[in-house]
């Protein structure tokens, strides 16, 4: 999993650069989230993040916004007012469970995923792959028109 993300990453930077000469230098305007942003959200592509991410390791909305960017190398950034009504809507529906780390003082609220949460997530595996390589084949179309086959 760390290889994968590594070579992710890599290959972001890497279109980040090509993004800046092919610009003059200049970062290239708007950010997938920008872009595809309300399909992101309303294809569930952020609650299927945020249940991967708990899943692998018990954490707080700060450090979950943090690591979605560091996956995405900043392409997509989640606002707060995004992540933590996510966060609150799907401990309402039991598929996640949050727990103060300091229970007699409010400090982080850590989230652990839930036996539904678990199952939502499978789920959501399911459904959202489609949706990410329709993502995947529209933007390598749309570079290819513009840039040429060998983009």
């Amino acid at each position: 999993m760390a290889r994968e993300r590594k070579q992710v990453a890599e290959a972001v930077a890497e279109a980040a650069k090509a993004g800046e000469a092919k610009t003059g230098g200049r970062k290239p305007r708007g950010r997938l989230s920008d872009v595809f942003g309300g399909e992101i959200r309303r294809r569930d592509v952020f609650p299927l993040l945020v249940l991967h991410l708990i899943a692998k390791d018990p954490t707080y909305g700060n450090h979950l916004i943090e690591e979605i960017e560091e996956i995405t190398q900043g392409v997509i950034s989640v606002n707060p007012n995004t992540m933590y009504p996510l966060l609150r809507e799907m401990e309402s529906k039991g598929l996640i469970e949050g727990r103060w780390e300091h229970p007699d003082r409010r400090t982080r609220r850590f989230y652990s995923i839930t036996k539904n949460g678990r199952r939502e997530q499978k789920r959501l595996v399911a459904e959202v792959e489609p949706f990410l390589d329709s993502v995947i084949r529209s933007v390598t179309l749309i570079k290819s028109e513009i840039y040429g086959e060998d983009a």
